[in-house]
């Protein structure tokens, strides 16, 4: 059995369909007035780099409006790119510009937002009364917030088990964000066990918050295995750069289907990306674990 369990918040302990994924859907049509489909939110997912739901509101917005321009790349050809460009914002930023003639490119730079497209981000998912009292501003939209549209996936048989080992959380949200879902759940993880959008150290999927986490752990008993689930590919590379970057312990990568790479398809990717099992919900992670024993 793993010393040391970490998690993923988002597709793992809440289902955030209708909050965040929903949320980029929507700032890049108000903004825009066009937008991608939902189920492309997973295709941005899946080329990797997107652990900020904010940078990834932002790459869909330079899509549409590339589109509006004449781009003439599907979402899968234009998302394929931006994977084998390096993935990220970065990444989509590339593509356009190898796609499009300079002038265009222009153009297009000319009308992306990105800090608009935030600001409506945060105030379609918050709501206003979260928005003002995090942000301190007054929203412009009248809100009630998809934050409180996120169904929580653990069981609570689930979150007692959790609870009783050593825990921590490696998620793209920020602090503030991340202390409502886990308030919501019911799992209470000590300060130093957490990283978040806030912390100092880099995006997923660099190893580096996992690492540090698991440094941490030996404050209180010697961790030598140490598991991460989470949804996506890039939380099972954290896992699988962890392991080539830290010599002294061994990282265990499981894939948990619920966040959006769903039947066989879903599970061959995370298995292709390195993910040592596949679980279909963070509920059969117990049962799992102990018979790893």
């Amino acid at each position: 059995m793993a010393d040391g369990i970490v998690l993923d918040i988002d597709g793992v302990l809440v289902d955030v369909a209708d909050s965040y994924r929903r949320a980029i859907v929507e700032s890049v049509l108000r903004v825009y007035g066009d937008s991608i489909p939902k189920d492309g939110v997973q295709a941005f997912k899946n080329a990797g780099g997107f652990n900020n739901d904010w940078e990834l509101t932002h790459a869909a917005a330079l899509y549409v409006l590339a589109r509006k321009e004449g781009l003439a790349q599907s979402l899968a050809t234009f998302t394929d790119a931006v994977r084998a460009s390096g993935g990220g914002l970065e990444g989509a930023q590339t593509v356009i510009a190898n796609a499009v003639d300079p002038d265009v490119r222009e153009r297009i730079h000319a009308r992306w937002d990105r800090e608009r497209l935030t600001t409506v981000f945060q105030q379609l998912y918050l709501g206003g009364e979260l928005y003002s009292e995090l942000h301190g501003d007054d929203p412009e939209l009248d809100a009630e917030g998809y934050v409180h549209e996120e169904p929580v996936l653990a069981d609570p048989e689930t979150i007692e088990w959790l609870t009783d080992r050593t825990l921590g959380i490696v998620t793209g949200r920020p602090a503030a964000e991340a202390a409502i879902a886990l308030d919501r759940v019911g799992v209470d993880v000590p300060k130093d066990h957490l990283f978040t959008m806030d912390s100092d150290t880099p995006g997923k999927p660099a190893p580096d918050a996992l690492i540090e986490l698991a440094d941490r752990f030996d404050d209180t008993t010697e961790t030598e295995r140490v598991m991460f689930a989470g949804d996506t590919l890039d939380d099972v590379r954290t896992a699988v750069n962890a392991a080539d970057d830290d010599a002294e312990r061994d990282y265990y990568a499981i894939g948990v289907q619920s966040g959006g790479l769903s039947g066989e398809s879903g599970r061959q990717a995370l298995e292709n990306a390195g993910a040592h099992a596949v679980i279909e919900t963070v509920n059969e992670l117990p049962t799992m674990l102990e018979h790893s024993n």
